[in-house]
């Protein structure tokens, strides 16, 4: 197949797979479904959570630290998605990544709330997010997984979505750590 041919085909199949999964959503993971409203819950509760919990002296710093726990865990999810590891199986609109919920409320307003209890409590932020990796992925993903809300396929299974959890939390904090650092030297 030429460069062409191969395009051509790609676009086809995409535009397979999008019909595909847009009359998926429509008889599976619309409006009318308690999925979809158990998907918005846990896309909107965390966020309202979030507005009244959130310290405020220390909002973008803390906001940093979540958005890149929120674009993390996304760029970790597409590939896991796309190759069938983990996929999400109701979701706000097929527009959007299927598993936008969790990426970019649910674990981000986990993550960034611990964050803010362990430095604002001199606590150990390294030992407290091994107990909130354990919690989403031994606890939130197995219930997650017996309702049928999410697919755990291939090989994956909640011991690797606790490691991933461990390392993006760890690598935010890290990277926020970083750019505090540059902030005050500069």
């Amino acid at each position: 197949m030429n460069y062409q041919e191969y395009w051509t085909k790609i676009n086809m199949k995409s535009d397979e797979i999008n019909t595909l999964v847009t009359s998926y959503w429509n008889d599976y993971s619309h409006m009318g479904t308690w999925q979809f409203w158990l998907v918005a819950s846990l896309t909107v509760a965390p966020l309202v959570l979030l507005y009244f919990t959130l310290d405020r002296s220390r909002m973008f710093e803390i906001f940093f630290f979540g958005y890149t726990v929120h674009m993390l865990w996304t760029y970790i999810s597409i590939p896991l998605e796309r190759y069938g590891y983990f996929v999400h199986t109701y979701f706000l609109t097929p527009l959007l990544p299927f598993a936008l919920n969790i990426t970019a409320s649910a674990l981000p307003v986990g993550f960034l709330l611990l964050y803010q209890y362990c430095t604002n409590s001199n606590k150990n932020f390294y030992l407290y997010v091994l107990l909130l990796s354990a919690l989403f992925a031994f606890g939130f993903a197995t219930i997650e997984n017996y309702l049928g809300l999410v697919e755990i396929r291939k090989g994956m299974n909640q011991f690797y979505i606790f490691l991933i959890d461990v390392g993006v939390a760890y690598i935010a904090f890290w990277f926020t750590k970083l750019m505090l650092k540059c902030k005050y030297s500069g």
